[in-house]
């Protein structure tokens, strides 16, 4: 990226996050203060109208804010209307004896349901995943692009298969995903590199077929390009969540692990994959 072009980037995002921020600043102010808020901007102070005034701005903010993280222009709409609405909502609730009626409550409470059920639809159409994916270059990991999730498979010594969930990002032809360094499936990895991989639910529920693949553990600038392809796949997840409890169990279970996780061909089993060295599959058998 040019000079300028990171310039007109940090223009854009620092904008933003500020007129976010602001938007979520005054619409708190409305909903908390709302006389105050009268006071400063010398406007005749309404309650009901105030309430509704903070209620849109924080609607407009958090739509502000959704939309530096989350590609989806849609369901950033939906996610910052449906903020607007509900707290208008509560509005017509707390402020139903200055006026309105029992039904303007019930005609609200039913466009904020429908807007998160719509929401929701969005998500499920999405795969869940809200941030930036790149594309796969290769048809192995086209169905992984959108794919939140995948079951990664390791072997113990004995050969004896262990499964756990593990958040997935596609960067062209490359996989990548991130775990502990004591882990017991970079354990295994460390001693033996063939998985097995499939999709899967949150909760490791297979949803799709399996197949072979090898991982390789990356340091230096393949180790930060994997963090930071994750943490815009996963803005919340892999960009505060996931961090945050690293950092608190880094003491038990030592530092992140970021890898490349790479498809083998196919037919080819997890005990034979392709770009694994005839030695090391002889060690790895002998362990």
């Amino acid at each position: 990226m040019s000079n300028s072009g990171a310039l007109a980037r940090i223009y854009l995002v620092a904008v933003t996050a500020l007129t976010g921020a602001t938007f979520i600043g005054i619409g708190i102010w409305c909903l908390v203060d709302p006389a105050s808020f009268a006071e400063v901007v010398q406007f005749p102070a309404h309650l009901h109208f105030l309430h509704d005034v903070g209620a849109f701005q924080l609607g407009l903010g958090v739509a502000l804010l959704l939309a530096l993280i989350w590609a989806d222009s849609l369901a950033t709409a939906l996610a910052g209307f449906a903020v607007a609405n509900t707290v208008h909502t509560v509005n017509h609730v707390v402020d139903l004896e200055l006026g309105g009626s029992t039904l303007q409550v019930w005609l609200l409470a039913a466009i904020s349901a429908q807007l998160v059920i719509a929401f929701v639809l969005r998500l499920r159409q999405l795969g869940y995943v809200l941030g930036r994916v790149k594309p796969a270059t290769t048809a192995t990991l086209v169905p992984f692009v959108r794919q939140k999730t995948i079951n990664l498979t390791t072997f113990r010594k004995d050969g004896t298969p262990g499964t756990s969930p593990v958040s997935i990002v596609v960067d062209g032809d490359r996989a990548y995903f991130r775990s502990f360094e004591r882990a017991i499936k970079v354990r295994r990895i460390r001693r033996n590199p063939n998985v097995e991989f499939g999709p899967a639910t949150g909760s490791g529920k297979s949803t799709g077929p399996v197949q072979a693949g090898t991982v390789r553990l990356l340091e230096g600038a393949e180790y930060r390009k994997a963090a930071r392809l994750l943490r815009r796949k996963y803005p919340l997840l892999h960009g505060i969540a996931v961090p945050t409890a690293h950092r608190l169990m880094r003491s038990k279970y030592g530092r992140t692990v970021h890898a490349e996780l790479i498809p083998s061909a196919p037919g080819q089993s997890a005990s034979h994959p392709a770009g694994v060295d005839s030695a090391l599959r002889a060690e790895a058998s002998r362990t």
